[in-house]
């Protein structure tokens, strides 16, 4: 039996949005070394490292944020899951399924509408540190905001195809993930 056509659109921005979160995972050595260097620059020899600072800061947002729709892919947002856990496989769909279409796709489109301006406009201007010494990609760093977004909306899209499959009986259910 081939794999329905919305399956395989889900199974491959499930793949991008893996591919996105485990690249950004990585930065998190960059965030322990990077802050090591800052603080050893600082205090052991006053030498401020202005620009490495400001890496430090875009590896962080990227870490977070970049990451986000991995984490939500891997069950690994927090949630209250007293009565979840014991729900079966078709319930557990439909809260799914309605938790994505009333909280998690409203919030990134109020998200990326209200943010759409604030990153445009630094775009515009190719916005710089104001930070002697720091780095010229201001407008980068706010651009990580819309990559969350966009991350996020896809992978809510990869959930509600997952989930409307589970929901007709159409594929198994996922195993619930506790701890």
């Amino acid at each position: 039996m081939s794999t329905p056509p919305l399956l395989r659109i889900a199974d491959a921005l499930g793949a991008a949005n893996a591919l996105l979160g485990r690249a950004c995972a990585w930065l998190t050595l960059f965030l322990v070394l990077g802050t090591a260097i800052v603080v050893v620059l600082r205090y052991g020899f006053g030498i401020g490292a202005t620009a490495l600072q400001e890496a430090v800061m875009y590896a962080h947002a990227l870490v977070f944020m970049g990451a986000a729709a991995w984490t939500l892919q891997r069950g690994g947002h927090v949630r209250v899951d007293i009565f979840y856990q014991n729900f079966s496989a078709r319930r557990r769909a439909l809260v799914e399924i309605l938790g994505n279409l009333l909280f998690l796709l409203p919030f990134c489109l109020f998200l990326g509408w209200n943010s759409w301006d604030y990153v445009s406009a630094s775009w515009s201007t190719l916005e710089k540190s104001g930070e002697s010494g720091g780095l010229a990609f201001v407008y980068l760093q706010k651009s990580i905001i819309l990559v969350l977004t966009v991350s996020l909306i896809l992978q809510s899209l990869v959930e509600l195809i997952r989930h409307g499959y589970v929901l007709a009986g159409k594929i198994p259910a996922p195993e619930v993930k506790h701890g």
